[in-house]
This record gives structure tokens, C-alpha cells and sequence, in this order.
């Protein structure tokens, strides 16, 4: 079968973090990325089943690991070589579409009894990430054993699959779990009615954590900042009150908080930050604009900061972080019972019409040119590219 993989090599490693600071995706050509006919996955159990992926996503961490620039916290909990490719819609053997659920708990590495946080839904906590049946991988694309969505075939466990509703299209089911992302994070911390919230970053991730911040919470005004007119555009539709480019965001939060400022730093501020970025300078300018005793919560993926912390000391800012899924509590928008965030992400899939974010799509052997393409988005105009795998003819034996 065909699919890219991504060896273990210190050498290549370092030669993609040298493109990839030359230029963002260079590092699919210099990096341990690479397309390969290799023997499709085994299955790791009786229960397993094969898939063959449709669409599947190219995500910030999937770039990240590209390039080069993945934090050395994941090495003990992923596996070489690896299959990327965790947002997917795919067939199953007897061509029923499902979504991919992709952490790794317990439940598919057959371990009983489950850690607490799987014993509760909390999928994203797992504390077994790197034991039972499987090979260590956080996530289906970051574990040898399981392939992933950039290839023809991949093995996945019943528990992680969800069924496609008929009449919706590939495009929307392939962007339901980076909506069960966004989803998770605007819930992540309880948001009061009429609070200020601020969205950083509106490329994928942002754009869909607006979305689910203006259909899942009772936010007030939401505010965010774009660097590019289509991201404006969307913004606005999916729900952004006040849209302004990011050298503005600082005065138009100081204006609507009715802030006074000293430096760069704001008196009061909006009551969350939602930082869908994660780097060291979104992360100052959170801290910067959020109020005394507010939230800032990382939705985008971190890697090394250099964080002046005094502010959130003094302020007495709560940081916390937002991965993942599993089960979300009850909300006034959510309902009387905790729900699981894919069914969340489902329903705002189809409500937000959030298909219409996948904007291009390339076959595996162009994958170098999709991943140049993913890795500057925003300045080409685009918000979601995938591969599409659906003229791919191979079959199981």
C-alpha cells in the first residue's frame, strides 16, 4: 500500500528544522518524511478493523512534526516508523463512512481495568498512552502499530470510530475532529453570559473554536484577530463580533474593556483568552490583554516559550490548557447531560456549515506541494487542506 511515513532520524530531524525556518513545509523535502510501499498495518486484535481513508487533514502539529519544530515531550509517547494523519474520514471493509476518534486510551490498547480518566470519558487525560496492546502513539498517526490517514489503508478500534450521517459530505466529516478540538476548548473553561473572549489566531483552529464559541456558549462580545481578508471574512460569519489585524488587538480590547494601559500592558481586559497559536509572543500578548484574576487557555500547540510569568503572578491569571476530547459537561447550549465532544463537533459541522473550510486537496504523491500549501494557508488564501485518497483503487488481501 502507499503512505507517507515518518522515520526515526536525528539527522533528517535537523535537516527539516533548518528548511522549515527557511521556509514553512520545506521540511516534507529535506526532513524523515517520506512515500513508501510498505505491507499495510496488522491488526493488533480480534476486534480491529480495516479502514480506507477518504479525506484526511493536514494539522498544525502534523506541520510541526514536519518541520522539525514538535516539542521532546512527545518522544515516549509516540512510536517510528509512523503514519501521520489523525483528522480522517475513511471506508470501512464493507464501505460504511466513519470519522476517526484517534486518541489511544485504554479501551483500544486493551487495558483493564481503564485509568481514571478513560474510566470517566476523559479520552484526551489517558494515563496509559505508552503501555498495553499497542506500541507507544498519543494519537492514530503518531503510533507505529495503527498507520494513519496519509495512506491508503490504517487499522482502527470500534471505539474510535463514529459513524457519518447520509447527506453529509466528505469535506464536513473530515473536519469534525478538529471541530471536537475547538469544541473542547471553548468549553474547556465555563464562560459566563456577556463575558469578553478573545480568539488568537484565525487560521483552522481559531476560526472553528469562534464558531463553537458563539453556538455552544453564552459569550458576549467575541473578538479576534486576522492577518488576512478571507480569515476576516470567516471571522465574521462564524460568529467574531469585532475582527481587527493583530498589531490592533491590544487597543481594541483596551476600547471595548474600557482599559487604561501602562507599557503593553492593559489594566483590565477581556475575561478569556482563548490562544489558538501557542507561541511565546501570543502567549505575552494573552497574558498582556486579559483581566485580573481572567483565563487564558492554550488551544494551539505549545513548544519551548520564553514567557515573562510576573504578570500572571501579580494579575493572578489562571493558564491552563485545552487538548483534545472526551466528555463535555452540561451547558444551557449542550443540554441537562455531559455529551461527547465528537457528537458536539458533529452537530456544529452540520450547523456552521464548516465543510466549506476545506479549500484544497492533493493526492499522496504531491505531498510535498500540500504540505507548502497547509504550512502557508493563510497567505495563499486557504484555510483546510487534505489529501484525498478516494481514487485510490487498492484493496486488503
Amino acid at each position: 500500500m502507499k503512505a507517507l511515513r515518518i522515520e526515526r532520524s536525528l539527522a533528517r530531524f535537523a535537516a527539516a528544522r533548518v528548511a522549515g525556518s527557511l521556509a514553512p513545509g520545506a521540511g516534507a523535502a529535506y526532513g524523515p518524511l517520506g512515500i513508501d510501499d510498505v505491507d499495510p498495518p496488522e491488526l493488533p486484535g480480534p476486534e480491529w478493523v480495516w479502514l480506507r481513508p477518504r479525506l484526511a487533514g493536514i494539522c498544525g502539529s502534523d506541520l510541526s512534526t514536519v518541520d522539525g519544530t514538535a516539542s521532546r515531550y512527545f518522544e515516549p509517547i509516540v512510536s517510528f516508523p509512523f503514519t501521520p494523519g489523525h483528522e480522517v474520514v475513511a471506508d470501512t471493509e464493507d464501505d460504511h463512512r466513519v470519522v476517526l476518534e484517534p486518541v489511544l486510551g485504554c479501551v483500544a490498547r486493551g487495558i483493564e481495568p481503564p485509568c481514571v480518566a478513560c474510566a470517566r470519558g476523559d479520552l484526551g487525560g489517558c494515563e496509559r498512552l505508552a503501555f498495553g496492546d499497542l506500541s507507544p502513539g498519543l494519537q492514530t498517526g503518531y503510533c507505529c502499530d495503527t498507520g494513519g490517514g496519509w495512506s491508503t489503508h490504517m487499522v482502527a478500534h470500534p471505539s474510535q470510530l463514529h459513524p457519518v450521517p447520509d447527506g453529509m459530505s466528505d469535506e464536513a466529516a473530515v473536519m469534525v475532529e478538529p471541530t471536537a478540538c475547538a469544541v473542547h476548548a471553548a468549553l474547556r473553561h465555563p464562560i459566563t453570559e456577556g463575558d469578553t473572549v478573545v480568539v488568537l489566531g484565525a487560521g483552522t483552529l481559531g476560526l472553528l473554536t469562534i464558531a463553537a464559541l458563539r453556538q455552544l456558549t453564552p459569550a458576549g462580545t467575541i473578538i479576534t484577530a486576522a492577518r488576512y481578508p478571507h480569515q476576516m471574512q470567516l471571522a465574521r460569519t462564524l460568529g467574531a463580533d469585532q475582527v481587527c489585524e493583530p498589531g490592533a488587538l491590544p487597543r481594541v480590547v483596551r476600547r471595548l474593556t474600557s482599559s487604561l494601559a501602562y507599557r503593553d500592558q492593559l489594566t483590565g481586559g477581556c475575561d478569556v483568552v482563548l490562544d489558538c497559536v501557542g507561541d511565546s509572543d501570543s502567549l505575552a500578548q494573552s497574558l498582556a490583554i486579559v483581566r485580573p484574576k481572567g483565563t487564558v487557555v492554550v488551544v494551539g500547540m505549545p513548544n519551548q516559550v520564553k514567557l515573562e510569568l510576573t504578570t500572571l503572578w501579580h494579575r493572578e491569571t489562571a493558564l491552563v490548557g485545552a487538548y483534545a476530547y472526551g466528555l463535555e459537561r452540561p451547558t444551557a447550549a449542550t443540554g441537562d447531560e455531559a455529551r461527547r465532544t465528537f457528537d458536539l463537533a458533529f452537530e456544529l459541522v452540520q450547523t456552521a456549515d464548516l465543510g466549506r473550510l476545506v479549500t484544497a486537496a492533493y493526492p499522496l504523491r504531491d505531498y510535498r506541494d500540500a504540505i507548502a500549501h497547509a504550512a502557508s494557508a493563510g497567505r495563499r488564501g486557504a484555510v483546510k487542506v487534505v489529501f484525498d485518497l478516494r481514487e485510490e483503487k487498492e484493496r486488503i488481501h
